[in-house]
């Protein structure tokens, strides 16, 4: 790959996309901890400096890819068809699933969701941080809405809560249902053991569904 240097807003937004798209590439590779700005800056046939022309750091461009992957998440989600038959629990249930199974296609954002709190949001601006959180903010809104056509009966706040609640299970059942070799070598050693390793999907399914069933539980 070639590079010209961007002279226009035009070319600048274009080379930013060709970055988040070629570290998007590079997470179905490796996890978010290997990827390096070096490899990075490798890959997309630039110098670090000046991959640093259009990405503060290396967590700014996961950040930045964090957003547009819950984006394409969301709009994934928007396009899946309402039940509008069953009782609530039952389309709580199926609302748990859609969203347990959907991030579980996901694997990339699932990977920078895990390491948002604890890597990404640690080499950045007060000014990035700033931009991330009110773009997240606007994506939680849109996970509220997005619940109140699954279930109207919880209201804004209970729908923010329950979505709050999937995705921290997410960030935390992720790393725990991919454990290392050693870890996995252990599991075979001893089978036994092999309870203590997540299902990811089940895990957020049924942490939803709990979650849902009790909200509706306490609204009634």
């Amino acid at each position: 790959m070639t590079f010209q240097r961007a002279r226009t807003d035009e070319q600048r937004g274009e080379r930013r996309r060709q970055i988040l798209a070629t570290a998007s590439a590079m997470l179905t590779e490796v996890p978010v901890a290997d990827l390096t700005l070096t490899a990075l800056s490798r890959r997309v046939c630039l110098a670090k400096a000046n991959v640093l022309r259009y990405f503060e750091s290396r967590e700014a461009v996961l950040l930045a890819l964090l957003e547009a992957e819950v984006a394409d998440w969301i709009a994934e989600l928007e396009s899946t068809p309402v039940s509008g038959s069953g009782s609530a629990r039952e389309r709580g249930d199926l609302l748990a699933d859609v969203l347990a199974t959907s991030l579980t296609r996901r694997p990339v954002l699932c990977d920078l969701i895990s390491a948002q709190a604890t890597v990404l949001e640690r080499n950045i601006s007060a000014e990035t941080a700033l931009q991330h959180k009110r773009a997240v903010h606007g994506y939680l809104q849109g996970l509220v809405r997005l619940t109140a056509r699954h279930l109207p009966e919880l209201g804004d706040e209970d729908a923010a809560t329950l979505m709050r609640t999937v995705m921290l299970t997410a960030v935390a059942a992720w790393p725990g249902s991919r454990p290392p070799q050693a870890v996995l070598d252990a599991y075979a050693a001893d089978p036994a053991l092999a309870v203590m390793c997540l299902d990811f999907t089940d895990v957020v399914r049924r942490a939803t569904e709990v979650t849902a069933s009790g909200l509706l539980a306490r609204r009634s």
